[in-house]
């Protein structure tokens, strides 16, 4: 979606760049000592990194969801009750699954990577999953994995996570008002809207 996004703007706004694909950490390390002029990365807006960069409008709110097998018994999050909720690591941190957790009293297993848990949830050991929407969404529609979404976060929630374009804080203004433009154009005539849903599917195609 980054990438696709940043080719479309690009072509709108009529500039040319160069991609590195570099770890996160590199990469906003990168941005930071002026090796690499901005950053396109699923890098959250927060007010942390606000003191180190500037950021784009968010071209991306990306929420959490909830997965369970078509033919699993599990319809709605009250199924979950008493049962294993596979997460893997890095989301099961995320405030959503506590409180989901908590409120409908299920267990988290934690996997170390995205296709242990969907085996781990195909296999009939955990009833359902908790992934990115985005992540899901993709797995879905590509084969990964045999699910449904049964529930989402809210995009307007404390849970919700905005996704920037960004620069070194103070450099690079015309670069960030381009990509600003560039994302209210293709917002408007349909551009967008074809990259998120080439990529992010509720049900397998």
């Amino acid at each position: 979606i980054d990438i696709e996004i940043l080719s479309a703007i690009a072509a709108d706004q009529g500039f040319e760049y160069t991609l590195e694909f570099v770890g996160f950490d590199a990469a906003l390390g990168g941005v930071e000592s002026r090796q690499y002029d901005a950053v396109i990365a699923g890098m959250t807006i927060t007010d942390e990194r606000r003191q180190t960069f500037d950021f784009s409008d968010p071209y991306y709110i990306e929420t959490l969801c909830v997965a369970a097998p078509p033919s699993g018994g599990v319809a709605s999050l009250e199924d979950l009750r008493g049962r294993s909720v596979a997460v893997r690591n890095g989301v099961e941190s995320e405030g959503w699954v506590q409180s989901l957790a908590e409120t409908y009293g299920f267990d988290v297993t934690v996997f170390d990577d995205a296709e242990a848990v969907y085996r781990d949830v195909e296999a009939g050991n955990s009833a359902a999953c908790v992934e990115f929407t985005a992540n899901m969404g993709h797995a879905i529609r590509t084969g990964r994995a045999t699910l449904s979404i049964i529930a989402e976060s809210d995009p307007s929630d404390d849970y919700a996570s905005p996704y920037g374009f960004a620069v070194a804080r103070g450099e690079n203004p015309e670069l960030l008002a381009m990509f600003n433009a560039g994302l209210a154009n293709i917002r408007d005539n349909g551009t967008y809207d074809a990259i998120i849903d080439k990529y992010v599917a509720r049900q397998p195609s």
